[in-house]
């Protein structure tokens, strides 16, 4: 099986020291590509760093709703210079969090609609982060005007109305280990919503380990287990078991609808 991690970040602090370890577990646990997203400003040249290195990674600049504070006031040129010199990178990852009161959700909407414009405007994918927030992001989709070309939900932790309201609007919906948890309910409605066509899966590594991984085979940071695209399979067998199909053709529709969105060849 061929498998395509749809949202990492593995330019993180956390894992980029081990990346020639990583990227060889990734092989040989089949992931034959993947997506890396920028969040921030200081980790777009590592996102750059990595596609550069390794040929099957694709890649995307972002600024996440989580470090919006600590932008510069040059963020948004820098980042349309960027997408400018680099044709085949999409936008993300950007978004909206009520789930950290700390966060000004004013400030957050201004700049995730900045970067919904700036995407539209080159017509490039946009990578979306969402949380206690999907009637709010609808909502502002729709106040949008232009959309991207496509869009992917990732991580996604929303209802099974809430899948056909986004898909609607043109997005794709992936799912990350987080199905995995036993207390995420809708986790099987959700995915049966998905059209086939739109199926996504990723790790969003280093960050949402699945639940049946093994510990000590982990990377640690701070004495914590890190999550790693070698986990996808994991990923994988969940989703498959909720959407009641076998791993083989859930593999080959999430990476068949992986290269499409990312229009990679």
């Amino acid at each position: 099986m061929k498998l395509f991690d749809c949202h990492n970040h593995i330019q993180d602090e956390r894992l980029f020291p081990a990346l020639d370890k990583v990227m060889k577990r990734a092989v040989q646990a089949g992931i034959t590509r993947m997506a890396v997203k920028g969040c921030c400003e200081a980790d777009w040249p590592r996102v750059l760093d990595i596609v550069n290195r390794y040929s099957d990674t694709y890649f995307a600049f972002g600024l996440h709703p989580w470090f919006i504070e600590g932008r510069s006031s040059q963020w948004s040129q820098t980042l349309g210079d960027l997408l400018t010199r680099y044709p085949q990178a999409s936008v993300g990852e950007i978004g909206i969090d009520h789930a950290v009161e700390a966060l000004d959700v004013a400030d957050q909407e201004r700049v995730f609609l900045t970067q919904l414009r700036i995407a539209a405007e080159l017509g490039r994918p946009a990578t979306i982060h969402c949380r206690k927030a999907w009637g709010r992001l609808i909502e502002l989709l729709d106040e949008c005007g232009d959309l991207p070309p496509r869009m992917l939900i990732h991580c996604f932790g929303g209802s099974a109305e809430t899948v056909t309201q986004l898909v609607q609007r043109g997005a794709y919906i992936s799912f990350s280990g987080s199905i995995t948890r036993a207390n995420n309910r809708m986790a099987e409605a959700a995915i049966r919503a998905v059209p086939e066509d739109r199926l996504l899966i990723e790790t969003d590594a280093p960050d949402i380990l699945p639940l049946n991984v093994d510990k000590a085979s982990c990377l640690m940071a701070d004495g914590n287990p890190l999550n790693e695209p070698a986990n996808l399979r994991l990923v994988l067998a969940k989703a498959a078991e909720l959407r009641g199909i076998s791993k083989e053709n859930l593999a080959e529709i999430t990476f068949r609808n992986a290269e499409r969105f990312f229009d990679f060849q």
